[in-house]
């Protein structure tokens, strides 16, 4: 009898980030997200001077958690978060933890979007959902294998979700998504005219 496998599995963990840790305000998250952006004049010419559409704490800001209480809050529920799906990964960290290496805003306006790209040097990647308004674009997942898949056919269009070549993920307000760093993955157009918020970070092995 024949018998056929799914191997080398991807996961996504997706939850609701009240699920671990304090409990996250969200309207105080996006008027601090907003207050940010208004007052850092060096994440604002970053953005500028590299043609990012929309605004990014990446390149100019690294102790959010200092600088609002929110922030810390959520970072203890995000270390939760990633505990529990290091345990689901199967990880042995001898002895050692996976701790927080950045943290970061993100604000894309109508039209906005972020390439596809991966996030070298880190372990687990993810973001959480501030403000995701009706037309806010969805998180774009590529399969790893899909360079490799060479002369292969394209899937059928209802093909079960584990064989489609791209995933498309839309989250809700409050969610956080959590992946491998090694995953490709991209922010798809804003179609929304109001802005979409999230807070993006990675985690380490240390």
């Amino acid at each position: 009898m024949s018998t056929i496998s799914s191997l080398f599995v991807t996961r996504l963990y997706h939850a609701p980030l009240s699920e671990h840790g304090p409990a996250i305000d969200a309207e105080e998250m996006e008027n601090s997200c907003f207050a940010i952006a208004e007052d850092d004049e060096a994440g604002q010419q970053w953005c500028e001077d590299n043609a990012y559409p929309g605004y990014t704490s990446y390149a100019s800001l690294t102790d959010l958690p200092w600088r609002f209480p929110i922030f810390a809050d959520l970072v203890k529920s995000l270390d939760a978060h990633v505990a529990s799906f290091a345990e689901d990964l199967e990880f042995d960290l001898d002895g050692r933890k996976l701790v927080l290496e950045d943290l970061w805003i993100n604000i894309l306006p109508e039209g906005g979007y972020h390439a596809a790209h991966i996030h070298p040097h880190s372990v687990i990647s993810g973001t959480t959902y501030v403000s995701m308004p009706e037309g806010a674009s969805a998180l774009k997942l590529e399969d790893p294998r899909h360079a490799m898949m060479m002369a292969a056919p394209p899937r059928r269009k209802d093909a079960r979700e584990e064989m489609r070549n791209f995933i498309y993920v839309k989250p809700a307000v409050g969610d956080v998504l959590l992946w491998e760093s090694w995953l490709r993955h991209e922010v798809v157009m804003n179609q929304s005219e109001d802005e979409r918020v999230s807070v993006s970070f990675n985690y380490r092995w240390e």
